[in-house]
């Protein structure tokens, strides 16, 4: 049995993964990156930074990307509950400015691999969450970009129903994707 289940999303290049969890009186076990299991499912990534971030409900990081050092990305949450989002930026992709996303929470143990050429975002719906990714490229604040989150073009439904949404300086002065320059 394979240590993990490689979901297929409605972007190719977009999986959704199910770690194999061992558990039992005790609390459980689990990998959450082996790199020929990913290799075998032609995800060939190499990461090179590991990230963490704490939030609380109602925080909405993104849609961010990098220009010209594009990061792929494998994320997941360790603690409470966020819908994680990726849009397509890849011009020749016939589901460019398209998104998809999951719910990843520290109970389902889900993990987004979003691939270089895409913006990324989620909105934390628990009280708080902790969010960790490792990225194939290093930060560079002079290099990145971003996606205004609610882009009517776009379209992405956040599960926002009652709940504040809570953005940096940085991101409520994003543009829609029409508006951004990309490269991918």
């Amino acid at each position: 049995m394979g240590k993990f289940k490689f979901n297929k999303t409605s972007i190719e290049g977009l999986y959704i993964i199910e770690p194999t969890v061992f558990g039992d009186k005790r609390g459980y076990f689990m990998e959450t990156y082996h790199a020929d299991d990913f290799k075998e499912a032609g995800l060939d990534a190499t990461f090179v930074q590991d990230n963490q971030s704490k939030s609380k409900r109602g925080v909405l990081r993104g849609l961010h990307f990098q220009y010209k050092k594009p990061q792929g990305k494998l994320v997941r949450v360790i603690k409470g509950e966020v819908f994680d989002v990726a849009v397509d930026l890849r011009k020749n992709s016939p589901t460019y400015g398209k998104w998809d996303g999951a719910i990843l929470s520290e109970e389902n143990k889900k993990q987004l691999y979003i691939p270089e050429g895409f913006a990324h975002g989620f909105l934390v719906l628990s009280e708080e969450a902790e969010f960790t990714y490792k990225c194939t490229d290093f930060y560079n604040s002079q290099d990145e970009g971003g996606i205004l989150w609610n882009d009517p073009d776009i379209n992405i439904r956040w599960p926002v129903d009652n709940m504040e949404i809570i953005l940096s300086d940085k991101d409520k002065k994003l543009k829609p994707l029409k508006e951004t320059v990309t490269y991918f």
